[in-house]
């Protein structure tokens, strides 16, 4: 029996899952995984080195050179022979801060972790609201601040603001898995982010607008009306699709 791979840390889920040429001439679909995305991002994007992208994936060195070999070989497979381009599936698990930071520096989502440590109880709901001014803010890859609310037993007991830090679309599902949230309500949402959310187990309710704490009070009392089927273009965000399965919505074979 084979040794199960052990998960990828990835801090920054992509933003967008699919990429097709201007010029499609045929042929198959070269599909990428989040770990070797993250891979590229870190050495290629970030400009650090194997062993520090080893460590910042919690993996072994020569684990990393392989991912990045592989992730090379997809890419100029794609550029030199023109095919279109998927990011999904993988052996990973989002960053949610829990851990130590590995060379992060200043880890926003390990301060919040920390500051979330406290069980909330296992009767209570996290719910986490795109939030400015008191109203669900529309655009979720761009919200500077979640506000967070506790629910007990359909009654709000807690509520507080917290700023995103100017995390982006790659990095918020991550935050607010550091931020222990079971549910999320908000405006438009990317593919990209709901696959997100989805690999790190939190509950969408997309395409609401209006006052943020009566959309949770509404959530609470069951009698929410959301989009099941929103998506959000905006800036680049593109939907995945319906290519949920392709990575497990969450159910992928780190857990």
């Amino acid at each position: 029996m084979s040794r199960p791979k052990k998960c990828r840390k990835v801090c920054h889920y992509p933003q967008t899952l699919f990429f097709m040429p201007e010029e499609h001439k045929g042929g198959e679909e070269v599909t990428l995984t989040v770990d070797e995305y993250e891979a590229i991002r870190l050495i290629d994007k970030e400009g650090l080195s194997q062993e520090q992208c080893s460590e910042r994936m919690q993996v072994a060195r020569t684990t990393i050179q392989q991912i990045y070999a592989n992730a090379r070989k997809k890419l100029a497979d794609v550029l030199v022979e023109g095919l279109p381009l998927r990011i999904a599936g993988g052996d990973f698990a989002l960053c949610n801060g829990s851990g130590e930071a590995y060379g992060c520096g200043e880890c926003y989502k390990q301060k919040i972790h920390q500051m979330y440590a406290k069980p909330k109880g296992e009767h209570i709901m996290r719910i986490a609201v795109t939030y400015e001014n008191g109203e669900i803010f529309q655009h979720f890859g761009h919200t500077e601040q979640f506000k967070i609310y506790d629910v007990e037993d359909g009654k709000i007991i807690d509520s507080q603001v917290v700023d995103t830090n100017g995390s982006g679309h790659g990095a918020l599902a991550g935050v607010l898995s550091a931020l222990h949230v079971d549910t999320l309500i908000c405006g438009g949402i990317g593919g990209g982010a709901q696959s997100a959310l989805a690999a790190a187990g939190i509950q969408l309710y997309g395409g609401v607008s209006g006052n943020a704490d009566a959309a949770v009070e509404s959530l609470a009392a069951g009698t929410l009306a959301y989009n099941p089927n929103v998506m959000c273009n905006h800036h680049g965000e593109h939907h995945h699709e319906g290519n949920c399965g392709r990575h497990g919505c969450g159910h992928h074979s780190c857990g």
